[in-house]
């Protein structure tokens, strides 16, 4: 039995034939990543890693994942060195996966360098990472958990329907592509019920526990996204109205991402959200992520500025990050985005998602009951939580932007050899490793800087 180990984020990369030629005769060693997907047999990872050292490839890392592939039990990432510079090896190997039966793909391909820090190129990373947005269909199949996998104790375990529907919803996420529109669905009325008893409770609450940006912007989503008891929204209609405000955008997901995978999207301003709904039974209750979660809980807040600012700044951390520093990262996304409190004049408010969609923890965590911290990802990155009952313990930013100014801090802290940027003309990111890239972003920087002289300039002059 295959054990899952911490999710390393494996992307795409422009693979071609023209990079290939240019690595021809170079001197490695060359490092790959590649997927292949199995059914499970006693011995059979031994047979397939075999077949990789017979070509004489070096394993460097590996990561196993329950496969949601038709007709496999276990996806595999593995990273790989080699010194063969015509990469007949790796082609080797991927034919004679192939030839087995076994799905294989070369994922990345690139020479390692062992130049100086300023002749490095973007394959010193310890981990591959998505550069551009579209890498994101990358892991559409690969979430931890699907949502129509219910453990026993969930509401609707036992209700056949209930897990026929969600796996109905789940399909139209697995066959999502960036740049399409969002699929809409038809709830039904009983869905549509469940949503308005949440929706109804929980609009009772926001003006009084609720942090400002958050009881501001949700009018602003009645009105533009049909939100409203009697309504579920539609994913699409939220997505375009994020993208006017900070530019961030919803992303059906059938489940439960990693942490990385998850934090990953934040880096590109894209928010994994689910489409289905928690159990009527309990509609007050889920032990699990839902669209009242997503929607009424997260997506307000990615409407903000700062927040969205914020959210990114996580985001962009977690690229190449290694697995001790991804858990730290999540961790400090628990006590944020999750359950995060912060500081409205001499009143505290809440603006994480798991409180603002949860009537009883929402009044609990405003109780004299938990113990209230100041944010410091330094500290809260090694405070252990609960995932199943309320928090003893939260931490209460002083604004969105200082919590930001406080994350950037700490993501400087983190141990990577390469800095990142997010491009957002091309909503790719960069690795600032050459000459070149920094002028030219010191040119950007320079225009911008213009920009905002002239324009206090003109203020002044009023």
């Amino acid at each position: 039995m295959v054990t899952l180990v911490n999710p390393t984020m494996i992307s795409k990369s422009s693979n071609n034939q023209e990079e290939l030629q240019q690595q021809h005769n170079e001197k490695g060693p060359f490092y790959a990543s590649i997927l292949f997907s199995i059914s499970d047999k006693i011995g059979g990872l031994t047979d397939y890693l075999a077949i990789i050292k017979k070509h004489n490839l070096n394993i460097t890392r590996i990561e196993s994942r329950p496969s949601k592939t038709d007709k496999k039990d276990y996806d595999f990432f593995l990273d790989l060195e080699y010194t063969d510079s015509d990469h007949s090896g790796i082609d080797s190997v991927i034919k004679e996966l192939e030839s087995t039966g076994v799905s294989a793909t070369i994922l990345t391909e690139k020479k390692k360098s062992t130049t100086g820090a300023e002749n490095q190129s973007d394959d010193t990373t310890n981990f591959w990472f998505p550069r551009k947005i579209s890498d994101l269909d990358l892991y559409a199949n690969k979430v931890l958990e699907m949502g129509n996998e219910l453990d026993s104790d969930h509401p609707g375990a036992t209700d056949l329907k209930y897990r026929e529907r969600r796996k109905e919803i789940t399909q139209i996420a697995s066959t999502y592509k960036h740049g399409q529109e969002i699929p809409r669905i038809n709830y039904t009325a009983e869905e549509t019920a469940t949503w308005g008893k949440v929706y109804k409770k929980l609009r009772e609450l926001f003006p009084t526990h609720a942090c400002q940006q958050h009881a501001y912007i949700i009018p602003l989503l009645e009105q533009n996204c049909g939100y409203n008891e009697n309504n579920i929204p539609q994913l699409q209609d939220i997505s375009t109205f994020l993208q006017e405000c900070t530019g961030f955008r919803i992303r059906p997901v059938q489940g439960l991402l990693s942490s990385r995978d998850f934090l990953n999207g934040l880096a590109f301003r894209v928010f994994h959200s689910t489409q289905y709904i928690r159990h009527s039974s309990v509609p007050l209750y889920t032990p699990e992520p839902d669209l009242c979660h997503e929607l009424l809980g997260h997506v307000p807040l990615f409407a903000d500025p700062d927040f969205a600012d914020f959210s990114q700044e996580i985001g962009m951390a977690s690229l190449g990050a290694t697995d001790e520093d991804i858990e730290r990262l999540a961790t400090c996304y628990w006590f944020t985005v999750e359950f995060g409190l912060c500081k409205e004049g001499d009143k505290v408010k809440a603006f994480g998602a798991g409180l603002l969609s949860s009537f009883g923890e929402l009044e609990y965590c405003l109780s004299d009951k938990p113990t209230l911290k100041p944010f410091d990802p330094f500290v809260a990155c090694y405070q252990k939580y609960p995932i199943t009952s309320f928090q003893p313990v939260y931490f209460v930013a002083e604004s969105f932007q200082d919590a930001k100014e406080k994350m950037r801090a700490f993501a400087e802290s983190l141990q990577k050899p390469f800095s990142v940027r997010y491009n957002p003309y091309t909503q790719s990111v960069e690795i600032l490793d050459t000459k070149d890239k920094l002028f030219n972003l010191c040119n950007q920087i320079k225009a911008q800087t213009q920009c905002l002289a002239d324009a206090l300039q003109k203020l002044h002059c009023k």
